[in-house]
């Protein structure tokens, strides 16, 4: 293993123990993949107050890698602001339950998926063959945890699927669902393969924030996926 390699291997370790030991977390079994989820993390008023944000600001969410399928990520998102008091509020509770340096957390991105929209089966590690590879090797480099929380339930539709590791969770709101992007040694895992499966009626609205290997060089990439 390399440095690399063995700080994430540590992380995952570390994060998932961490886990564990707090009352309201579950580890959901799952084929070779660490996926937890945490009940009633944030309240209704939290909830709320981030819809309307994600409302305020929300355009046609992108990606880093081109893509020929123009179905392949039909929702909206935004960066929240990070000066805004609720989401200071969010940055502490999500680092106090996930114990990453939160210099290695991007911003928080919110997402809103309307009737019929989805996010297609991907990977929120980067992969290294892709043009997009260099600029993130220098800002930050790999992405090793995902936190997600739902912040409403959809009247139909909108599971997060994990079709490798055999997984299909409902959103609920206030729930967070957290995982490892490594495996235990510290590589990308094609296991957490994850899709935003069609919302059928109403609309679902999420926070999610990725975690690097290293501090995040913030503003020099924004989240865009």
């Amino acid at each position: 293993m390399d440095q690399s390699d063995l700080y994430r291997a540590s992380t995952s370790e570390i994060v998932a123990h961490r886990l564990l030991s707090k009352p309201d977390a579950f580890q959901v079994p799952a084929a070779n993949l660490q996926i937890f989820v945490v009940r009633e993390f944030l309240t209704e008023d939290e909830c709320a107050g981030l819809i309307q944000r994600i409302d305020k600001d929300r355009i046609p969410s992108g990606v880093l890698g081109p893509s020929p399928d123009p179905d392949y990520r039909t929702s909206e998102s935004c960066n929240l602001d990070p000066r805004d008091p609720l989401v200071q509020q969010i940055e502490q509770k999500i680092t106090a339950l996930m114990g990453i340096n939160p210099a290695h957390g991007e911003t928080i991105q919110g997402q809103r998926y309307a009737v019929g929209q989805q996010f297609k089966p991907h990977h929120d590690f980067f992969h290294t063959s892709e043009a997009y590879w260099e600029a993130e090797q220098s800002n930050g480099g790999q992405r090793t945890w995902t936190a997600m929380v739902f912040l409403n339930k959809p009247d139909a539709g909108g599971y997060t699927n994990f079709p490798k590791a055999g997984v299909k969770i409902a959103p609920r709101r206030g729930n967070l669902l957290t995982w490892n992007n490594m495996d235990s040694y510290g590589h990308p895992n094609d296991f957490s393969i994850h899709q935003g499966m069609p919302v059928d009626a109403g609309v679902k609205y999420i926070i999610t924030k990725w975690y690097r290997e290293r501090p995040w060089a913030v503003g020099s990439s924004p989240s865009r996926y």
